[in-house]
């Protein structure tokens, strides 16, 4: 009995143990003169080579799948291929509840359970417990993205992140909710999606007492606390907590305004001030003071008319002992120090600094109007 020094495995034969090191040394000495394959094994060497030449042994059988199309040269591998259809998992991990149908796939598990990561990255100390992981990962590094989509020209470095890709074009939304008719492309917004049934909150705010069921809204809500603002303009210096946030303000510099009134022209970068604005044709006002019967169609309005009745005035000058209940009004009174007057008369020298007075003031020369005209039909 022959056993490896790197994983124990016993082998019945040296040559056996031969072949088997090759897996941990690498070694492939059998290649392919055709197109560059190369193996551990000399036999399965000879069976690539049939690839080229259609070639098949005359005591080789072919071994059918009798519910699929699938066929194989070897019986070993149609038996496992059975397992897909039947369910069967033969192989069980001792230490937890995971099985499968494949024992390498077992080999493999049994790594969780020691903590051995065989697979390593040399640029950056990453290792796994699965060879196909590394390669993943090692397209981080090199940048390679080999799976592309057939309709744009976006790639990715995983196969499984361009299979939910394609779903944005096909509309296939595979994953269903068994409470509600929400169905969507990606599992895991599934599974966020469920703890909308079952109240499930796992993310908790130490400092207010927030809660939530995607890490992600989390997340984004302990910016509030932290200040922290990823999100920045690259024309000005604006930077935001929420990208949803820069998409708006990018507005102000394209001038786009997607969100439009059916009934008028008006039309809005945000649509929360569209549905405001929909308010002056229905003439709804849901925002009620619970003191007095005003009402208003915005929220913030309703928020600054409640300091009527509170007295609050958080917007003081900075020069004198003035403070007013919005900021607009402070920033008229503010002119008073600065003596800014940015309303002008168009037809005399007349300026303020409240556009009320300027309206009053434009009546005089209307009034003036009607006086000349009164006097020149008495001369008539």
């Amino acid at each position: 009995m022959y056993s490896c020094e790197v994983c124990e495995r016993p082998c019945l034969a040296k040559s056996k143990l031969v072949v088997h090191m090759r897996t941990h040394t690498g070694e492939k000495p059998y290649s392919c003169e055709i197109c560059g394959y190369s193996c551990a094994v000399k036999s399965s060497l000879m069976r690539h080579m049939r690839i080229h030449t259609g070639e098949k042994k005359k005591s080789e059988k072919s071994y059918s799948c009798n519910v699929c199309e699938y066929s194989s040269a070897e019986k070993s591998k149609l038996l496992r291929h059975i397992r897909t259809h039947t369910g069967e998992k033969p192989y069980s991990c001792e230490v937890c509840e995971y099985s499968c149908s494949l024992k390498y796939n077992l080999l493999t598990h049994m790594k969780t359970h020691t903590g051995e990561k065989p697979y390593s990255c040399e640029i950056c100390g990453y290792s796994s417990f699965y060879k196909s992981h590394l390669v993943m990962h090692m397209r981080i590094h090199t940048g390679e993205k080999p799976y592309s989509c057939n309709v744009c020209e976006y790639s990715s470095a995983e196969k499984s992140k361009l299979l939910r890709h394609i779903r944005i074009h096909t509309g296939e939304k595979p994953y269903s909710c068994e409470v509600c008719e929400y169905s969507c492309s990606v599992k895991y917004n599934l599974v966020t999606h469920m703890k909308t049934h079952t109240g499930e909150k796992l993310y908790s705010c130490e400092i207010c007492g927030y809660s939530c069921f995607a890490k992600s809204h989390f997340d984004t809500h302990m910016r509030i606390h932290t200040g922290e603002k990823p999100y920045s303009c690259d024309i000005c210096e604006y930077s935001f907590s929420f990208k949803s946030s820069l998409v708006t303000h990018m507005r102000n510099h394209t001038g786009e305004k997607p969100y439009s009134c059916k009934l008028c022209k008006y039309s809005s970068s945000q649509k929360s001030s569209l549905m405001r604005h929909m308010r002056t044709h229905t003439g709804e006002k849901p925002y009620s003071c619970q003191v007095c019967k005003y009402s208003s169609n915005d929220r913030s309005n309703l928020v600054t008319h409640m300091r009527t009745h509170t007295g609050v005035r958080p917007y003081s000058c900075e020069l004198c002992a003035y403070s007013a209940i919005n900021k607009s009004n402070l920033v008229i009174h503010m002119r008073i120090h600065t003596g800014e007057k940015p309303y002008s008369c168009e037809k005399c020298e007349y300026s303020c600094s409240v556009k009320s007075s300027l309206v009053k003031h434009q009546k005089t020369h209307r009034s003036t109007r009607k006086s000349l005209s009164k006097v020149t039909s008495c001369i008539k």
